[in-house]
């Protein structure tokens, strides 16, 4: 009698869960070839990405307890998504003043924050005169600058770890800002070239080109620089090319090992923007996709999903992540504005519940801290203090 063979996709899935039984990551030929998975497959990937979290660790979600510092919203870059950028004409358009910086910081510190996370657009005063003269007055002729000197003060008076998301960088620049913060961030998005050309959402956004991004990273993983990085989802990118950045974004974990976090981020809509009518990709796909980045990096990775940017971010944990990236109780998401945080409490009940104890990190992962060369001298009794201060952080395994 011939045996029944299963179809390719099948076969290939069933190839997966072994794969993930056996805490292996994925070969790139069969990473690839979940791209081609029928929907009802996809339950199956799931369970086997969440199997492959478990080994091995403790049933522990984590976050991050954060102020958000929009240093500033002005930017030389236009996407065709982003509510953030604004023209120096705008009303709402700011560059944050070092009083302004450092009232937010203190308040943060009182309510038990850790982490500043900086975000800003990319180089304006290569694009604005009028921000040149806002730096001149902070005494600073670049953004550059002004962000390092903001990073210091935090760090020195405050004692919460600066976590800057400064855009495209160069080595050096990235070495300066090594030595007054504890990690740093540059989500990669996509790999796919095309969404830089006529009508994609990065035409007009040089600094999103994949292979400028990715050498941001790689910069990075030469300095020794703990690294958040990740992709964006439905902008436009194929399930195939979104594999593909996942596996760059490995090849670099595997020359360097500097990348402590993979953030899988799902497009929110905005209004009064290009693609205020486009699609959003729904929880099933963003599911799928954590699964599929935790199958390519691995049981040791880590996992993020925001919570703000889903309605429904509990099922998220049967995908394979295990934290929730920064939550702040204090100041909104300035990318997302529309997307309130969730209540800490509540997320602890709902880890709870699905059998995961949430527990709070610093920005720079545990394993990383006491690793010879990431972390700048400067910088090394302030993560201690923290530690030092709440016994309960999540710290590096034994």
């Amino acid at each position: 009698m011939t045996s029944v063979q299963p179809p390719p996709a099948a076969s290939a899935l069933w190839d997966v869960i072994d794969y993930a039984h056996q805490g292996r990551r994925l070969p790139r030929a069969l990473a690839l070839s979940l791209a081609d998975l029928s929907r009802s497959q996809h339950p199956a990937l799931w369970a086997a990405a969440a199997h492959m979290r478990d080994l091995g660790r403790e049933p522990v979600v984590t976050y991050s307890r954060k102020v958000f510092i929009p240093l500033t919203n002005l930017c030389r870059d236009v996407c065709s998504y982003c509510t953030f950028a604004k023209n120096p004409d705008d009303p709402r358009a700011h560059t944050m003043s070092p009083d302004e910086v450092m009232a937010v910081v203190r308040a943060g510190a009182r309510m038990g924050c850790k982490e500043a996370l900086f975000c800003l657009g990319d180089r304006p005063e290569a694009r604005w005169p009028s921000h040149r003269e806002v730096l001149k007055r902070y005494g600073h002729t670049s953004t550059h600058g002004y962000l390092v000197a903001m990073c210091k003060r935090v760090i020195e008076e405050t004692g919460l770890l600066p976590h800057p998301n400064a855009g495209v960088m160069s080595l050096r620049e990235l070495a300066e800002l090594k030595e007054v913060s504890a990690s740093q961030g540059l989500m990669l998005e996509t790999v796919a070239d095309r969404l830089c050309g006529p009508g994609g959402p990065h035409e007009h956004a040089p600094d999103k080109r994949p292979s400028t991004r990715l050498a941001v990273i790689r910069k990075a993983g030469r300095l020794q620089i703990p690294f958040t990085t990740g992709i964006l989802i439905g902008i436009g990118e194929t399930p195939r090319e979104r594999i593909d950045a996942l596996l760059a974004l490995r090849d670099l974990q595997d020359e360097y090992g500097h990348i402590q976090e993979i953030i899988i981020q799902n497009f929110r809509a905005k209004e009064n923007t290009p693609m205020a009518a486009a699609g959003e990709p729904g929880l099933i796909e963003l599911m799928t996709t954590c699964a599929i980045a935790r199958l390519i990096m691995g049981p040791d990775a880590h996992i993020q999903a925001p919570p703000n940017l889903s309605a429904d971010y509990g099922p998220l944990l049967l995908a394979g992540i295990d934290d929730w990236g920064g939550i702040s109780p204090l100041t909104p998401d300035f990318i997302n504005p529309e997307a309130p945080w969730p209540n800490i409490g509540a997320l602890g009940s709902l880890c709870e519940e699905a059998g995961y104890a949430l527990t709070e990190r610093l920005t720079i992962y545990p394993e990383f801290i006491d690793r010879p060369g990431f972390v700048a001298d400067a910088v090394t009794p302030f993560i201690h203090a923290q530690l030092d201060s709440e016994p309960a952080l999540v710290k590096a395994p034994t």
